[in-house]
């Protein structure tokens, strides 16, 4: 408790005290509760209507399949364009989805079809949403030195409404079904729009326009993947895509058959991941600087593994719901160190397109991850597959560790250049080592 009263909390906040991003923390924590409300409707509605293992399968193959497809072109538009006008536009298209998929379940007109094509809708809108929201975090923070805090705190916003949305989803659906999850959703955009709307962001050089699309797309590929740090957080990433994150449309199997529970077991198993990934966020809000992330992240994928294989495994629901927080703290770990340590790496003028291969290496893989996982668990069981995806997350966590000395080798100069790092090099040495790294 002394801790909390002396400096360590105000450390985990200091980001808030820039006040864009202040605004921005504020309307995205309401609108995100909603948001995850809809994520555990949706599913729970194609479940109850088709019953199909499958077609929850289909389901997370088509809200995210935009994002693999469009995403990195769409990083091109947000190294081009306003990001904060861009980000109000994807808000308000996303609330008037949100609203029209409220109608139809409320009149009681709702087809299968429908829940695809609206979740299609919405994944394209993500692919500009996403890299647009990465690429603007640092425009709202005038030092720095403070970004790391951000992502922290961003991640912590983002798994404190994965705590509190599903919960009240799993209530509200008992009480008076998915209709009103939806229309909580499209009333939640209100408040990010509200926030965006107050915000005022300096504005930054942005890409020339003069190149083709493809010419920037190009280049981007190249940044990324032609330096081996940035390279390795990608394919590690795409890794948990495509094995770890398709226990989300495979969640209602285990909540129904395996734990013979309802829409709250459901719920209870969100809100418990939700749990663990706030938790892990607050751990990283704590910390002061980006070194020893790259550590962490072997460690993170592979507590996230050894918790998909548990619960795999178990049949009570208590031990599922522990193993759900261990699966969270792993899960946020993983996914913000990496997201600080290529906001930390990546070019000024290679934002947008780094973030957008960021976010197509996780969400985009996760695409054909549930698609492919739908398909398993038909075959073999939602149980196995979840075991066997733990499985190749800790080979993948396995592989990266053994490649991590040479990899901290090649981002001590770009850490020493950023006066991250201390060293004897000075900042000209420090800028020819890291054109002799890229190179």
């Amino acid at each position: 408790m002394n801790i909390l009263r002396g400096r360590a909390l105000p450390a985990m906040l200091r980001a808030l005290r820039h006040r864009n991003y202040r605004l921005f923390f504020i309307g995205q924590s309401i609108s995100l509760v909603g948001t995850w409300m809809t994520r555990l409707a949706a599913t729970w509605l194609l479940w109850r209507l088709t019953n199909s293992v499958e077609m929850l399968g289909l389901l997370g193959f088509a809200g995210q399949v935009p994002t693999f497809l469009f995403a990195p072109v769409a990083g091109v538009w947000v190294d081009r364009l306003n990001r904060h006008r861009l980000l109000v536009a994807t808000q308000i298209l996303a609330m008037l989805q949100a609203f029209t998929l409220a109608a139809l379940v409320l009149s009681g007109s709702i087809t299968v079809w429908e829940i695809f094509a609206l979740q299609l809708l919405l994944g394209v809108i993500n692919a500009f949403d996403m890299p647009v929201r990465q690429s603007l975090l640092i425009d709202l923070i005038e030092d720095r030195d403070d970004l790391s805090n951000a992502v922290a705190l961003n991640s912590s916003m983002v798994n404190g409404a994965r705590l509190i949305g599903p919960s009240i989803a799993g209530l509200l659906i008992a009480w008076v079904g998915e209709g009103w999850c939806f229309f909580a959703d499209g009333v939640s955009y209100l408040a990010v729009i509200a926030s965006l709307l107050a915000i005022r962001v300096a504005l930054h050089p942005r890409a020339a326009k003069g190149k083709r699309v493809l010419h920037d797309l190009r280049d981007g590929l190249r940044h990324a993947f032609g330096f081996a740090p940035i390279r390795a957080i990608l394919l590690l990433l795409a890794l948990l895509g495509l094995a770890g994150m398709p226990y989300r449309v495979l969640m209602p199997v285990i909540a129904s058959q395996t734990l013979h529970g309802g829409a709250h077991t459901l719920g209870f198993l969100m809100a418990a991941m939700g749990a663990g990934a706030l938790i892990g966020a607050l751990y990283l809000a704590s910390r002061s600087t980006v070194l020893g992330l790259g550590r962490l992240i072997p460690f993170a994928v592979a507590v996230f593994g050894i918790s998909l294989v548990g619960v795999g495994l178990s049949r009570w629901l208590p031990l599922s719901l522990l193993l759900m927080v261990t699966m969270g703290i792993g899960f946020m770990v993983h996914l913000a160190a990496s997201n600080t340590l290529i906001q930390t790496l990546v070019r000024e003028e290679m934002r947008g397109r780094v973030m957008a291969l960021y976010l197509t290496a996780f969400m985009g893989m996760a695409t054909f991850g549930s698609l492919l996982a739908g398909a398993v668990a038909g075959m073999v069981g939602a149980p196995l597959t979840l075991m066997g995806g733990g499985l190749i997350c800790i080979c993948g966590a396995s592989v990266f560790r053994y490649k991590l000395p040479g990899l901290r080798e090649q981002v001590r100069p770009i850490y020493i250049e950023k006066g991250i790092l201390p060293g004897v090099a000075t900042l000209r040495d420090a800028t020819v080592l890291r054109e002799e790294v890229e190179r």
